[in-house]
Parts: structure tokens; sequence; C-alpha cells
């Protein structure tokens, strides 16, 4: 696992292979860096955990720490929005989910549905095509790729999800591997009607080379900035992430929002 990291710290981020659960590993957020504030430490364990950090993958930058709930760690947020676990004296890392076992959630589940609903908040509706019913029950966050066959799949439910009471908020998210896609975004963007557009879109329609003032390339920034490494990637209000593999039921998804919704009320990020 070391010699992994220490290897993959040395390369730029590059979005990966589409898919509905995809997560970066630790020092994949490297090139996340140029973005991320500088982090001064503010204790001598912080400082250790630093140093050890900036040894094991010089390229990742921290952005922010504080002790964990878990005994003898900290939570550590690297440059992409990543969460990790570093014990005090420097010598472990945990990379990976953490389970609080007695609430059956999971710890950077939560540390990381809080930062990125932080900046998802900054980023407005008027910025994201909206497919929403009169009075949804919940409103889901959904980063999407006009080339993603599984965005696709989602979209063609899109009719039913608002049915059952669920909107749906896209956020525009070519990915590297689909040359061309962020073109294509654009072109959905700056048409007259921008829901016909991203519908014909999903269903193979060219959308054409229209260009305009759009938001492309500020939610792309976005998206790598919180750690989105695929599509759709699916979050909840609160920022949590949905198991993709629920969205194919509309009823199912919905009670899986429901299921949620009821659990962050208790303040915990269900594990999955």
């Amino acid at each position: 696992m070391l010699k992994h990291l220490i290897a993959a710290a040395s390369l730029a981020l590059v979005a990966v292979v589409a898919h509905a659960q995809s997560t970066a590993s630790f020092a994949d957020v490297s090139s996340a860096a140029a973005s991320a504030p500088s982090f001064t430490p503010a204790s001598p364990e912080e400082k250790t955990i630093y140093d050890a950090l900036s040894k094991l993958a010089p390229n990742v930058k921290i952005q922010a720490m504080a002790k964990a709930e878990l005994p003898g760690f900290y939570e550590v947020v690297v440059s992409g929005g990543q969460v990790v676990y570093a014990s005090t004296d420097g010598k472990y890392l945990i990379q990976g989910d953490v389970i609080d076992v007695a609430q059956k959630a999971s710890l950077p589940g939560r540390a990381q549905a809080s930062l990125r609903l932080a900046s998802l908040k900054t980023l407005p509706q008027s910025k994201r095509l909206v497919f929403a019913p009169a009075n949804p029950k919940h409103t889901v966050t959904v980063f999407t790729d006009v080339d993603c066959p599984y965005c696709r799949q989602f979209h063609k439910q899109i009719a039913a999800y608002n049915q059952v009471g669920i909107a749906v908020e896209y956020v525009l998210f070519p990915l590297a591997i689909h040359p061309g896609a962020d073109k294509k975004a654009q072109a959905v963007w700056c048409a007259q009607d921008r829901n016909a557009a991203y519908t014909a879109a999903m269903n193979g329609q060219d959308p054409g080379t229209k260009t305009c003032a759009n938001p492309v390339a500020e939610t792309t920034a976005l998206a790598m900035k919180i750690g989105i490494s695929g599509t759709p990637t699916i979050l909840n209000e609160s920022g949590v992430q949905v198991n993709g593999g629920v969205v194919q039921d509309p009823a199912k998804f919905l009670a899986e929002l429901d299921r949620l919704a009821a659990q962050n009320a208790k303040g915990a990020v269900a594990a999955k």
C-alpha cells in the first residue's frame, strides 16, 4: 500500500472511468494541490502528522485537520476533499471507511458529506439543470456527463423520479476520459431550452457546438475540489452520496432518501 501511495502521489488528478460509486485514492488528489489552501500546524501533534504525510506523499496538500472521534487519530482533509485518518505519532494512515459500530455510521462519510455540502451551497440553482416536481419530498444533486452511459440510464427515469417526489439538480461534470464532452456540455447549457437539450443529448442526439457564457469550468473545478471522480455521483440534501444500486427503482430510490434523511436527523452518516 505504501508503494502504491508514493507512486500515485506523483500523478495529476484525472477523472477515472465513469462509475456510479467511484472513489479516488489518497494520493490521486495531488493535482488539486494548486487550489488547496495552505495549512499551518497548530500543535506538536499536528506538526508530526503534517511532516509524516508530507514525506509519504509530498504532492498532496493538507487542507485541514482536527482530532477524530477515533481515539489516537486525527481526521485529515487533503487536497481533493478526501478524508483520511492519521495517528497522533504519524506512524499510521487509515485510507478508507471507518465505521462507528454503535451508530452503524461512517466517520469519513460524515466528514466528507459536511465538506461537500458546504461547497455545494456556493453553487446556485441558476448554474444547475433542474428537473423538479411542484412539491418535492427530496432534492438530489447529480454530477453528470453528457457522454456517460450510466448518466443516460439515470435520466431515462427522470419523469418517474419526479413523479415520486424526487427533484434532480444536475451539475455538469464532463469527464476527461470523454474527449469533447466539455464542448457538448457547453452546447447543452447554451441551448434555448437547456432541459430539452440535455434530454436530447441523453437520448444520443448531438447537442451541436453553440457557445456562450457558461458554468462548465466552474462546476468541473467544484467536482474535483470535493473529490467527485465519476458520474453519475448522486448526493442527497446533506451531501451524502447515495448508493447507485437503488436508483433504477424510483420507489427504492425514494425509500433510500427517506432512510438517509432519518439517519442524518440522528447526526450520523449511514455506513454503506
